[in-house]
């Protein structure tokens, strides 16, 4: 019990310093969220400043969002005056969270089986072009691998649409883009923890015993080798999370990292806040997730942690 009060206590320190230091760089950075080309008259500047609490020091700005914040309100979006940031962000989470989840699941279908047929011919042509395509999926940002789906997939084939969101259609070329460099490291990390498994003095003496190469895979080696991978998961999702931003904006879905963008290219202060407050928390849970799986597969690791 301690344990998990200690970590909520550390989680909550965590999300309020980054809540803290999004707020000060966001109020630092030069222009606002109602500087346009042609300057409004003084009078519709005050009024919207006193709308948005803009007219206040920053200190009080600060306090009145920190208590917004607490009573479960992000406040209003200065880019969409119809909607409170809690409403823009419960209609893009979901969205970003099904190409996300969909992401890692098709980066652990692909690539766990992928490094486990790699380690098992490892040195063979088969591993050398399956570990030269997996580098090669690493080192394409993403930012280059989406407009390249698009112009095969999209432009030249005409087999999926280029951009929006509505079908499941729609889903496949950002869900690819996004599951690309995951599937690639999962792939070497599998093969190369596999490989270290399968020489251990307790598989060599099982094979000596005559165990079956697929029951020694199986039931002894697949365990303890993707322990390397569970712990992978973790900075995974967050890869996943953080780069959806650059998806989302390539292909006009309307998920967290678009609303990101959109907000910081607006100075939309409290959109942006309340994206970096929701991520935040998300990756502090997954990262307790990850260690509670982690723990289940290896009970060392819970007892260590207790």
């Amino acid at each position: 019990m301690k344990r998990w009060a200690s970590r909520l206590f550390e989680a909550v320190l965590t999300l309020w310093l980054l809540a803290t230091l999004c707020f000060v760089l966001l109020r630092a950075a030069p222009g606002g969220p109602f500087d346009t080309e042609k300057a409004a008259p003084p009078e519709v500047q005050a009024a919207l400043a006193a709308q948005y609490r803009l007219d206040r020091p920053l200190p009080a700005q600060y306090a009145a969002w920190l208590g917004d914040v607490a009573r479960g309100d992000l406040g209003p979006s200065f880019q969409y005056p119809d909607y409170r940031v809690t409403q823009l962000i419960a209609n893009a989470l979901p969205v970003s969270m099904l190409n996300g989840g969909l992401a890692l699941l098709l980066a652990l279908a692909l690539g766990i089986p992928l490094g486990t047929w790699a380690a098992l011919r490892a040195g063979r042509w088969t591993d050398r072009v399956l570990m030269f395509a997996a580098g090669l999926g690493l080192a394409i940002p993403k930012f280059v691998a989406a407009p390249l789906l698009v112009l095969l997939f999209a432009v030249s084939l005409h087999w999926l649409p280029a951009g929006g969101w509505g079908g499941w259609s729609h889903v496949v070329l950002p869900v690819i883009a996004l599951a690309l460099p995951n599937i690639a490291y999962c792939a070497r990390l599998t093969r190369a923890s596999l490989l270290e498994t399968l020489s251990a003095d307790y598989l060599k003496a099982a094979r000596a015993r005559g165990l079956s190469e697929t029951r020694l895979l199986l039931a002894h080696a697949m365990k303890p080798a993707l322990l390397p991978v569970a712990a992978w998961l973790s900075p995974a999702l967050i890869n996943v999370v953080t780069g959806s931003a650059v998806v989302e904006q390539v292909f006009g879905i309307p998920g967290m990292g678009r609303y990101f963008v959109q907000g910081a290219l607006n100075r939309d202060y409290t959109l942006v806040l309340g994206v970096v407050l929701v991520v935040g928390a998300l990756i502090v849970a997954i990262n307790a997730l990850v260690d509670a799986l982690r723990a289940a597969m290896d009970p060392r690791l819970g007892e260590a942690g207790a």
